[in-house]
């Protein structure tokens, strides 16, 4: 059920072994159209509710997109029709043997999976990195070079898997996010669970001490690797990142090193090391980490206002870190962030974003949750609502004081403006330059 990057790649490597497969797509693009004919696969458009139930009754195992909302029709007659839903990391898992490192959390994946990989290829351990990427795993499996796969693992791909053991699972952190997705936060919760439901003797579980919700489905199996600020095998002591007692790199030699990307350096070393990386690769590698775009990126630094791109800030977790970080890089306190936030809201409680309302000096509201951010900072700090990003540059440029910070922090995701958050990240950085241009 969808017709998209990662079940185009499912049902290729299906049909390449003999199997036969139907596709079916809500909204098929011309694309889905030329592959599915090219791949020879009928491919049913817009399917009624009322075709499911025949549908899946004859199919071995129904394969989802990464994505689609747990309340589809599709789901619910395959579970009727006691038909296996599975997903792509079980069918990967099925055809290739090489171990796959396993990471998923809220926030962080793509980052941790990243410099993981790199830190195994700095010690000479050929690694690729698949999942919630451009590159779905059962696309990478094809490549012999790696002999590992880093993958990004998401909560739809996760949450359907039926046997997907990974030999390393990490979980960075928890938060409430894709509710539009998900039935309930507890299902969520499930999802995100599933990367250790399956750890046996063989698994390596690394765990984040700095999150309850995670360290409370810390399996009993297997080997645990634990990590945290403050305290863990991985933990920052004395200015510097450690692995048990090896010292990896100080702090100050890092390019990034707010609160939330020290964690992420100390899962990525944790995953890492666990899968054979030496002190030195793992050293090379966080010391030539400059970090991915559209988070917590410093586009300007003009007339004493810095201006920063989190547009990968989703979640109003992410907005939280995003924040604190911003003070804290200039040894700052309260009153000195402009927030820019909003956009389409992924069935989210806001609310929590107001546990930073007195570090704000004001908040810009935007998008289709303009009214619900105001909502949230309403009589903590000042909130206007901006008709477009333009004027969300403007208006926050005014109110930012020398000292302050302008931080386009959303909090939800792009799709009312923006195709991407990368398209609204790079909209926000060119204003910005735009705007510095024109001043005197």
């Amino acid at each position: 059920m969808g017709f998209a990057v990662t079940n185009q790649a499912v049902c290729a490597q299906l049909t390449e072994r003999g199997h036969a497969v139907v596709a079916a797509d809500d909204a098929p693009n011309d694309q889905a159209r030329r592959q599915a004919a090219a791949m020879g696969v009928d491919l049913i458009e817009r399917p009624a509710p009322e075709d499911w139930p025949a549908l899946v009754a004859d199919a071995r195992v129904m394969v989802p997109t990464p994505g689609l909302p747990e309340s589809h029709p599709s789901l619910g007659a395959a579970v009727a029709a006691e038909t296996p839903v599975i997903s792509e990391f079980d069918l990967a898992q099925r055809w290739d043997a090489r171990p796959t490192l396993a990471v998923t959390g809220t926030n962080g994946k793509t980052t941790v999976t990243l410099l993981a990989a790199a830190m195994l290829e700095a010690s000479g351990i050929a690694a690729t990195v698949a999942g919630n990427t451009e590159t779905p795993l059962v696309e990478a499996i094809r490549d012999e070079r790696p002999s590992v796969f880093v993958v990004e693992a998401s909560s739809f791909r996760l949450g359907h898997s039926r046997c997907y053991r990974p030999a390393v699972g990490a979980w960075l952190n928890f938060a409430p996010d894709h509710l539009d997705v998900h039935a309930s936060l507890a299902s969520y919760r499930t999802a995100k669970a599933a990367v250790w439901s399956r750890a046996d003797e063989q698994s390596t579980s690394v765990v984040n001490l700095d999150d309850p919700v995670v360290v409370a489905h810390t399996p009993d199996r297997g080997q645990v690797v634990t990590f945290g600020i403050d305290e863990g095998d991985f933990r920052v002591s004395g200015g510097a990142l450690w692995a048990g007692s090896e010292k990896l790199a100080d702090t100050a030699e890092l390019h990034r090193a707010h609160p939330h990307e020290l964690s992420n350096h100390l899962a990525a070393a944790a995953v890492a090391m666990a899968a054979g990386a030496h002190r030195e690769g793992v050293r090379e590698a966080l010391l030539a980490w400059t970090g991915l775009p559209h988070r917590v990126v410093l586009v300007a630094d003009h007339n004493g206002v810095r201006f920063f791109d989190d547009s990968k800030a989703t979640t109003p977790h992410a907005v939280c870190a995003a924040v604190r970080s911003v003070a804290q890089s200039a040894g700052q306190t309260a009153g000195q962030a402009v927030l820019i936030a909003g956009g389409r809201n992924k069935g989210l409680d806001l609310e929590p974003m107001g546990e930073v309302a007195q570090g704000l000096r004001a908040v810009v509201a935007i998008g289709e949750a303009a009214a619900e951010v105001q909502e949230v900072f309403a009589g903590r700090c000042p909130v206007t609502i901006a008709q477009s990003m333009e004027d969300a540059v403007r208006r926050a440029a005014e109110v930012a004081r020398v000292g302050d910070a302008v931080l386009l922090s959303p909090g939800c995701a792009s799709f009312d403006w923006y195709g991407s958050y990368a398209e609204r990240g790079d909209h926000f950085s060119l204003l910005v330059r735009e705007l510095i241009g024109g001043s005197p």
